[in-house]
């Protein structure tokens, strides 16, 4: 995205954590703030930061081809930020091609730009809406259009809740998202776990400070909690490499994140 492309009504100086995470894939939907505060991440974590967003990225592809292959027909991605390659509605299509998906994203400048790749996309919405109101995101009218609660749902919260605080309660947010779904949903989480490079957690935390979002990190059994209500499935909260790899090479290194899936029974 060039910078001569601004929308007037929103504040593009603040780096974005979602247009962060686009530019660390090789996306072109970003600013120069949030190319700014990347490469400052990039260089607190000598570029490990590039590699664990590929990580995760394909965490995510190999989370929503384990739902589809369970029989899972709809989607709803918390926090998505922008559709890029191998989106969960490419990987869900790929089972099925009349899987529905929607994504929620609280920031207007990624949900105009999302809206706009996916204006042509039957079946896939782009939701404007906060995590930390689960009401409001099971209330929208795309939400209800496009997701059966009678039927089994992927809920997905892939590098999202960490950008959730205590005082927030993802915990509490989880429950409230998962009374609606039936047995035979799944739910997808990704998070950063604090017992993994702490002076690049602390390093990053600063830069974090200037952007839409800080975040918090958690303990094995924090991450864990969020999964009540379901069954972890093997290889259980891991390293993004080593959840289901479709690469036995990609289990060579371990990041400062915890994946999981968990069906509810």
């Amino acid at each position: 995205m060039s910078d001569e492309r601004r929308e007037p009504n929103f504040d593009v100086s603040v780096p974005n954590i979602a247009r962060m995470y686009d530019y660390w894939l090789g996306g072109k939907d970003n600013y120069a703030a949030d190319r700014k505060a990347a490469e400052q991440i990039v260089e607190i974590s000598h570029g490990w930061i590039r590699h664990d967003a590929r990580l995760n990225r394909a965490f995510l592809g190999r989370a929503v081809r384990t739902m589809a292959a369970a029989g899972v027909r709809q989607f709803l991605d918390l926090g998505s930020g922008l559709p890029t390659k191998e989106n969960v509605h490419e990987v869900a299509r790929g089972v099925d091609p009349g899987a529905r998906v929607v994504y929620v994203d609280y920031d207007p400048i990624v949900t105009a730009h999302g809206q706009a790749l996916l204006a042509r996309s039957e079946g896939v919405g782009f939701v404007q809406a906060d995590v930390r109101e689960p009401e409001a995101i099971l209330a929208h009218e795309t939400v209800k259009e496009l997701i059966d609660f009678s039927r089994p749902v992927g809920l997905l919260a892939v590098a999202v809740l960490h950008f959730v605080s205590d005082e927030e309660d993802p915990w509490s947010i989880l429950e409230r998202l998962r009374s609606p779904l039936v047995s035979g949903s799944f739910l997808a989480v990704s998070h950063l776990e604090k017992d993994s490079y702490p002076k690049i957690i602390d390093q990053s935390k600063e830069v974090y400070k200037t952007t839409s979002s800080g975040f918090a990190v958690r303990d094995r059994d924090e991450i864990g909690r969020m999964f009540e209500g379901f069954e972890l499935l093997s290889p259980g909260l891991t390293h993004p490499a080593k959840w289901r790899p479709d690469d036995p090479i990609e289990t060579a290194e371990t990041f400062a994140r915890l994946v999981g899936v968990g069906v509810m029974p």
